[in-house]
């Protein structure tokens, strides 16, 4: 976006995807002829909270919520760090150049939990089918053995039954 007095302000990523505890990265590039004052805001179903406010070259105020999570970038940009659901939401950011003219950006933040639950279960899942696998392989093998025990005796059993009948057809 830009403004006549020379404040222009790109958001590249619009919308970002995170997950808890990770470390993101609100990312934004202004330039101004003057000295600029960035703003940032967070906007979500909990309400509006200033999150931090500098200007370039000079003081940065931060808010005493985002005292040890935030990180500020001269082009702008911000870093939060472990985030967490409530920080789901509208960050909006403001540049106002010394004159007066105003740039403004928005970026939209959603944020997952990793659900454990669902990887606990995958987990059981994927050891019960060992197990089951497992018994499977050993019921194939005894079952493999008692076939080859039951032809053995099945081929000494045919072998003296035919010796016999030729003994028989001899003495006659």
């Amino acid at each position: 976006l830009s403004a006549p007095g020379g404040v222009s302000l790109v958001v590249p990523q619009p919308n970002i995807n995170a997950t808890v505890a990770q470390n993101l990265l609100l990312s934004v590039e202004y330039s101004c002829r003057g000295v600029a004052t960035v703003e940032w805001k967070h906007v979500s179903s909990w309400g509006t909270t200033k999150i931090v406010e500098w200007k370039s070259g000079n003081y940065v105020n931060v808010s005493t919520i985002y005292k040890d999570r935030v990180t500020t970038f001269e082009n702008g940009s911000i870093q939060l760090l472990n985030v967490g659901m409530r920080d789901a939401g509208y960050y909006f950011i403001t540049v106002t150049e010394e004159h007066g003219t105003n740039a403004y950006g928005t970026i939209i933040v959603n944020v997952y939990e990793i659900i454990y639950e669902d990887l606990h279960f995958v987990a059981v899942l994927f050891v019960f089918l060992a197990a089951i696998s497992a018994i499977l392989i050993c019921f194939m093998w005894l079952c493999n053995k008692s076939l080859h025990l039951f032809r053995k005796k099945t081929h000494k059993l045919t072998a003296s039954t035919t010796e016999e009948i030729e003994l028989e057809t001899i003495e006659c």
